[in-house]
C-alpha cells in the first residue's frame, strides 16, 4: 500500500480512521478489474437499508456516475469525476445545495465514494499535451469498484430478507383467515367450548400483529397464530370424533379427552380423580412426543425466567435449561422430579414447563407436585404445552396492553 493512496479533505472537514480505512480498500483493487457502473449502482440501491442511504443520496450517486464517460468502471482508468455543484444539482433533479452537500457527505461516510480534493478545494482536471487527463480533483468512484462484490452480496441479503418477509406475511394471512373462519364455524354450529375466550386470545394476537414490522416479530406472530390454529383444529376434531362415536355406538361409553382438546386458556392439570375417569383404552395408547415450541414464544409467554439466565438473559435453549435448573432449586422442586420431567417431555419442554410454573408460582401450592402431575400426564400422552403457553401469552399480552 502506498502512502500516496491516502488524501485528506480540504478545509474544515475532519479526517477519520474510517475514511483512511475506506481509502485503503479503494486502493486495493485487483489488477484488470472492471464492473458495469449501473450494475454496481443497482446493487447499492438494493442494499441501501444496510448501507444507511436515503433516496436523495442515491440520486446524487446516480448523478456522479453520469459524469463518468464510460459504462464500465476500470482499475486502469481515471475513476475521478469533477462536476461542479451546479452541474450535480441539475442532474440530481434540482435538489437544494445544502441537500446536495449533506448527501455527498453521506456517500463518503458510507464508503461508496471518496474525496480527492485539490489544494484550493475546487474540482477540476489537468490534461497533458495529448489531451489525456493527467491529474483530476473531485470525487473518486474507486470504492464502488473495490466493493462491487461486497455490494452484490449485501443486495442479495436484502432481497432474501424481503422474500422471507413476504412469505411470513403470506403465511400469517392464511393463518389469520383459518383461525377466524374456524372460530366462526364452531360458534355457528354450536360446538361446545369457551369460544368467546378463544376469540379473545385471537383478538389480542391481532392487536400485537399491527405493531409487528421486523421479520423476527412477524415470525413470532406466525408461531402464535399457527399454535392457536392447531388448538382450534384439535377442539373441532375432538368434537367431530365424539359425534361419530355417538353415531356408531349407542351403548355406554366413556368420554376420552387429552390436553390438546382442552380450553385454550386452561393451565392447571387435571386432578387425579379426573384422570381416573379416563378410559382404559385411552391410557393404553402410546404417548406421542410433545411438540417443542419456538424459544421466542416461550420467552414471551414466560418473561420472568430471563432474569435467571446466564448474565440475566437467555439467548438460546441451553441458557433456558440452565435457568430452569436455578428456578427448580428456588421453587423447591426435587432434582429427581425435574429429571423425570426431562425424560418424559424432553429437556427443552421441561425447561419451558419450569418457566411456566415460575410465571404461576403465586397460584401453585406445590411446584414439585405440579411438575410431577404434568410429567405423569406427559407419559400418558395427555399433556401439551400449547394451552399452557397460549394462556400465559394472553395474560402477559393483556397486561402489556393495559399498561
Amino acid at each position: 500500500m502506498q502512502s500516496g493512496s491516502v488524501t485528506t479533505p480540504f478545509g474544515r472537514r475532519p479526517m477519520t480512521l474510517a475514511l483512511v480505512k475506506t481509502q485503503f480498500k479503494a486502493a486495493d483493487i485487483r489488477h484488470g478489474k472492471s464492473i458495469d457502473k449501473w450494475k454496481v449502482y443497482r446493487d447499492a440501491c438494493d442494499a441501501r437499508t444496510l448501507l444507511g442511504l436515503r433516496d436523495r443520496a442515491l440520486a446524487v450517486l446516480n448523478a456522479l456516475l453520469s459524469f463518468y464517460p464510460e459504462t464500465e468502471l476500470r482499475e486502469d482508468g481515471n475513476l475521478i469525476v469533477f462536476p461542479s455543484n451546479a452541474q450535480l444539482i441539475a442532474r440530481a433533479n434540482g435538489i437544494a445545495g445544502t441537500t446536495l452537500r449533506e448527501n455527498l457527505a453521506v456517500l463518503v461516510e458510507a464508503g461508496l465514494i471518496q474525496r480527492n480534493d485539490s489544494p484550493n478545494g475546487k474540482r477540476y482536471a489537468r490534461k497533458d499535451s495529448d489531451g489525456s487527463i493527467e491529474t483530476a480533483y473531485g470525487f473518486s468512484l474507486a470504492p464502488l469498484l473495490a466493493r462491487s462484490e461486497e455490494l452484490a452480496l449485501l443486495a442479495q441479503r436484502v432481497v432474501e430478507a424481503n422474500r422471507h418477509l413476504k412469505i411470513a406475511k403470506e403465511r400469517i394471512t392464511i393463518a389469520r383467515r383459518d383461525v377466524r373462519k374456524l372460530i366462526s364455524a364452531a360458534i355457528e354450529d354450536g360446538v361446545p367450548g369457551n369460544w368467546g375466550q378463544v376469540e379473545e386470545v385471537y383478538i389480542v394476537a391481532m392487536s400485537r400483529l399491527r405493531r409487528a414490522k421486523t421479520l423476527e416479530e412477524l415470525t413470532g406472530m406466525l408461531d402464535e397464530l399457527e399454535l392457536l390454529r392447531e388448538e382450534v383444529v384439535n377442539l373441532l376434531e375432538s368434537h367431530i370424533n365424539l359425534e361419530e362415536s355417538d353415531t356408531n355406538d349407542s351403548g355406554s361409553r366413556q368420554h376420552t379427552q387429552n390436553s390438546n382438546t382442552e380450553s385454550i386458556i386452561e393451565l392447571e392439570p387435571s386432578s387425579e380423580k379426573e384422570q381416573g375417569a379416563k378410559s382404559s383404552k385411552f391410557n393404553e395408547r402410546s404417548a406421542e412426543p410433545i411438540k417443542t415450541f419456538p424459544l421466542g414464544m416461550v420467552l414471551r409467554a414466560c418473561p420472568e425466567i430471563s432474569a435467571y439466565g446466564p448474565g440475566g438473559a437467555i439467548g438460546g435453549w441451553r441458557d433456558l435449561m440452565t435457568a430452569a435448573v436455578v428456578v427448580r432449586s428456588m421453587l423447591g422442586v426435587s432434582p429427581s422430579a425435574y429429571q423425570d420431567a426431562c425424560e418424559a417431555m424432553g429437556p427443552e419442554n421441561a425447561a419451558a414447563a419450569m418457566a411456566a410454573i415460575l410465571e404461576r408460582a403465586g397460584h401453585i401450592t406445590s411446584a414439585g407436585g405440579y411438575l410431577r402431575d404434568l410429567t405423569s400426564r406427559a407419559r400418558r400422552g395427555e399433556f401439551s404445552l400449547g394451552p399452557m403457553l397460549m394462556a400465559l401469552l394472553k395474560v402477559n399480552s393483556g397486561g402489556a396492553m393495559r399498561a
